[in-house]
């Protein structure tokens, strides 16, 4: 497939709603069509093709000319701009005439969407194992997700897979105001992240279920992620509390809300124990109450997933962190790096 970077535009010709769906990293929705205008030519073309092919042209031209007006304008004649549609054909060749006619260097997609869709499963399946991965474990709350920014910022490669997920990887880890990318979209965007690392080079990477609220990790990268080295991280309750307490802010002043969520683990826990979380979040006890969940439920269930996943994390390096600020991280992070990194340059 395509050099995607080396493109100074890339169009998607779908209607909004396919875009939404799933994209090309990078593309900018300038739909031939939009979601109601792409549904009533298909229902006139059932009936009648020629008036829906005639909708369709005028449709097409009328937004084109407004995407030339608000978008297309502010590129050079010697912009390289790439076009696709579902399957490369009418959307995509429209786009694709006028613009050459205008003067500008465009290519086509062949096959479109769909040729690329294929192309993303097929990287998936084999892209992953072309790294090796260092896999920061611990308990909720420890500071993973922050660790890996700060080793982010000191030039490690990372991967977050709850970034692109847009997901915090618990039953309550839903980011308020903003859902979830579909599974076709999450891939997009795993793979283009995956495209972005130097081989040479390790990929941080916290450990993760197969799940991240509901999109998938693809088997290849969880095999390879599981064959990579691990280190163990930990913090102090206290810590731990008051990190829950900052990135789950919105359950502070509604700890109901989070019981709600929390309400199918009811048979696994105990109803003695899960009549306790209900009573302290009644109260707004919420420190008391993210400990507890964490004492009798985060903890054990996540101590059994790394054991199964990563049967000899105990004899990982151990890292046990006494503040968890991205600053208080920072010196951590250059250490990480200089004691694993360093190491596997040298070879």
């Amino acid at each position: 497939m395509y050099d995607y970077k080396s493109f100074d535009l890339i169009i998607d010709a779908r209607s909004p709603r396919e875009f939404d769906e799933d994209h090309i990293p990078g593309a900018v929705n300038l739909p031939v069509v939009d979601n109601a205008e792409f549904a009533e030519v298909g229902t006139l073309h059932r009936t009648n093709p020629l008036a829906a092919y005639q909708l369709g042209a005028r449709y097409s031209l009328e937004n084109i000319s407004r995407h030339i007006e608000t978008h297309i304008s502010r590129y050079g004649s010697k912009s390289r701009i790439l076009v696709y549609c579902f399957r490369g054909g009418k959307r995509s060749k429209v786009w694709q005439d006028v613009l050459e006619t205008i003067g500008y260097r465009v290519e086509r997609v062949k096959g479109g969407w769909k040729a690329y869709r294929r192309w993303v499963n097929e990287q998936l399946a084999v892209a992953p194992s072309g790294f090796r991965y260092i896999v920061v474990s611990g308990p909720t709350g420890c500071g993973k997700t922050r660790l890996l920014a700060a080793l982010q910022d000191n030039g490690a490669q990372v991967l977050d897979l709850e970034a692109l997920a847009t997901h915090r990887g618990s039953i309550i880890g839903a980011v308020p105001g903003k859902p979830q990318p579909t599974q076709k979209l999450f891939d997009s965007l795993l793979l283009a992240r995956l495209r972005s690392f130097d081989p040479e080079r390790p990929v941080w990477v916290e450990s993760e279920s197969k799940k991240i609220g509901q999109v998938q990790l693809p088997d290849a990268l969880l095999n390879a992620m599981r064959a990579g080295m691990t280190v163990a991280v930990d913090a102090p309750m206290a810590l731990r509390v008051q990190l829950l307490r900052e990135d789950y802010a919105h359950f502070e002043d509604d700890p109901g809300s989070m019981i709600e969520r929390l309400r199918y683990l009811r048979p696994l826990i105990g109803g003695e124990e899960f009549d306790r979380w209900e009573s302290l979040a009644t109260e707004k006890r919420v420190p008391e109450l993210f400990e507890r969940l964490m004492r009798h439920h985060y903890d054990p269930t996540y101590r059994r997933s790394i054991l199964r996943n990563y049967p000899d994390i105990d004899a990982s390096p151990k890292i046990m962190l006494d503040g968890l600020s991205l600053a208080e991280l920072q010196p951590v992070a250059q250490e990480l790096i200089a004691r694993m990194e360093q190491p596997a340059t040298q070879n």
